[in-house]
């Protein structure tokens, strides 16, 4: 059998994280082909609709997700399009188009986990400069926490700001038109807990030199087996309906944990450093058992 792992680095066939998954698959007798989404064709000129996948003539009984390329909101849209007719035509998508939609947006995420009681950090999402001005000014006063800004999308710390500069807030190529402002939680270290069907595998503590502590920005790793932050990564799995994830956990100076983000393309290469599970066979194999 082979299967489509879709990415956006289909000149390096994925990178490490496809090469680990394409080891993986041919561990269990199925071949794997890096494919990228922007290359798909929704062709609605035959009786049936088709969507052409290249290197492969029939649709194939599984896709791997593995990265979207960016680009306009009409090329995004295309791409996810292409998920979600595949999925309707019964192409099992791992994770599915709806779980991406979920948490790459990062104030949906924030909304399905404040409202299932989940915490999470205070967060206020709006398009008006003014507002967001209005919103730091008076946690400024009311609170000794700083805010920090974040992008809507966006991963791997990148863009990531403190806000501890005048006003006003700079309108750039992270901000894209939304403020995304989060009451900033003080601590050493977080945590990054992978989960594949609602089970934690494995965990991580991540410590920066800086009060960010993502792995790409030069953050240390130590595996951890904490069962309280396990268990919390599990039920925010629960709460955005994902097969597999990376959820990033933090602990304040009081000891609560917040959900501070759940990535449905985790990477996962700093977390295989310090774990001896195989992360890789591990996502393979609950891929195939889904059929």
């Amino acid at each position: 059998m082979s299967i489509p792992i879709f990415t956006d680095e289909v000149d390096t066939k994925g990178g490490w994280h496809g090469a680990q998954l394409s080891d993986a698959f041919a561990k269990r007798d199925v071949e794997a082909v890096f494919v990228s989404l922007r290359d798909c064709v929704i062709d609605l000129s035959l009786q049936s609709p088709h969507i052409q996948i290249p290197h492969f003539d029939e649709s194939p009984k599984i896709a791997f997700v593995r990265g979207i390329a960016g680009g306009t909101l009409q090329q995004i849209t295309t791409r996810l399009n292409v998920l979600h007719m595949l999925k309707m035509q019964g192409v099992l998508i791992y994770n599915d188009a709806k779980a991406i939609e979920r948490t790459v947006d990062k104030a949906m995420t924030s909304f399905l986990l404040h409202q299932a009681a989940i915490q999470t950090p205070q967060t206020w999402v709006c398009e008006s400069r003014l507002i967001a001005h209005e919103i730091i000014q008076t946690q400024q006063v009311n609170a000794k926490s700083p805010l920090i800004i974040k992008p809507l999308f966006g991963s791997q710390g990148h863009g990531v700001r403190l806000i501890n500069k005048p006003l006003p807030l700079p309108m750039d190529q992270y901000v894209d038109g939304v403020f995304y402002l989060q009451k900033m939680v003080k601590s050493t270290h977080d945590y990054r807990v992978f989960v594949i069907d609602n089970q934690a595998i494995a965990a991580m503590r991540r410590r920066g030199e800086s009060w960010l502590h993502n792995v790409a920005l030069g953050a240390e790793c130590e595996a951890v087996d904490d069962a309280e932050v396990n268990h919390l990564a599990e039920q925010a799995a629960k709460v955005v309906d994902i097969a597999y994830c990376g959820v990033d956990i933090i602990r304040d100076e009081n000891g609560v944990l917040y959900v501070l983000e759940v990535n449905s393309i985790p990477a996962w290469r700093g977390l295989q450093s310090v774990v001896k599970i195989d992360i890789a066979q591990v996502l393979v194999d609950d891929c195939l058992k889904r059929l």
